[in-house]
């Protein structure tokens, strides 16, 4: 009969890449992990894993094991969790997926005070600017800004937010003011390559309008984005969580053309297939407090807009 902490030890180990490494993550010695898997093995009835005398990989047999394991182990992990919530207690494993920069800038700051009130749950957090799968990248939940395209997701809104049209003094004093959509096209943009051609859209009276002024610069993070503006390079349409601090303190000016960018969400989406757990409407709760309605980012914008 398959154990069930051989299982683990599998996945530790195909995680790992090391037997050493996942018997250091797993707390045990690596003569227990390495005979957990010589017996999973042996009731497998196959070798799981190529061995050489720098890492260890995974064989046809053992690839057809992995998503079967984790899944497995998953299940478990959930069902223990389930009983620790009808009990009260939040705890167990939470995968979460983030943009870099928001997640650097507000959501790791915002997750501490949540653990440090919910020791027992165990969150990990994983940065990235590209649009993940999450069904089947693993996540239990993703946390994206923009608006929600995917219709395989549960979504819960806990900050909106605005971009906003922005530019180095130094450039506007070289190439001038744009007042109109029109005057965009003889300016410089700084474009997000993770949106695709209908990056810069705004709204008028008339419904939505594209523009796609010459490219200075193409990144997939809002960071590089914020520096190549601080920089001078063009205009570029960033998040309010991003430029609040800067178009405050005047490092950037807010650009208005005459037509306003649509208001977009913050938002945390978790697959249709997997019902809400308590740990992840915790979360939305506490980071729904933390970043408030209007969110703390946009205060010293507006402050900056009443001084001037």
């Amino acid at each position: 009969m398959l154990k069930l902490d051989g299982i683990a030890g599998f996945l530790a180990i195909a995680e790992s890449e090391s037997i050493s490494a996942a018997a250091r993550r797993l707390g045990l010695s690596k003569s227990v992990l390495s005979e957990r898997l010589t017996e999973l093995e042996r009731t497998l009835g196959g070798v799981l894993f190529h061995r050489t005398t720098r890492r260890l990989s995974l064989t046809e047999d053992g690839a057809a094991f992995l998503e079967r394991a984790q899944r497995i182990v998953g299940e478990v992990n959930e069902a223990a969790a389930e009983i620790a919530e009808r009990r009260g207690t939040l705890k167990g494993p939470l995968r979460i997926s983030a943009p870099v920069t928001f997640g650097r800038m507000h959501l790791g700051p915002a997750l501490c005070p949540f653990l440090a009130k919910h020791p027992d749950i165990s969150l990990t957090l994983e940065l990235d600017d590209r649009r993940v799968d999450a069904a089947a990248d693993g996540f239990d939940a993703v946390i994206r800004h923009g608006v929600i395209e995917d219709s395989r997701l549960v979504a819960f809104r806990f900050a909106r937010s605005q971009r906003v049209l922005v530019a180095s003094p130094a450039y506007l004093k070289r190439q001038g003011t744009p007042a109109s959509l029109v005057d965009l096209a003889s300016h410089k943009a700084i474009y997000y390559l993770n949106r695709g051609a209908a990056d810069w859209s705004f709204l008028d009276r008339r419904g939505r309008s594209f523009v796609r002024p010459p490219a200075a610069l193409r990144v997939n993070n809002g960071d590089v984005m914020k520096e190549a503006a601080l920089a001078g390079l063009g205009l570029a349409l960033l998040p309010s969580f991003i430029v609040g601090k800067e178009v405050a303190n005047g490092t950037l000016r807010a650009v208005d053309v005459g037509v306003r960018v649509p208001e977009e969400a913050i938002y945390v989406a978790h697959p249709e297939s997997r019902r809400t757990s308590a740990k992840l409407r915790a979360l939305v709760a506490s980071l729904k407090e933390t970043f408030g309605d209007p969110p703390y980012w946009d205060a010293p914008a507006a402050a900056g807009k009443k001084r001037r």
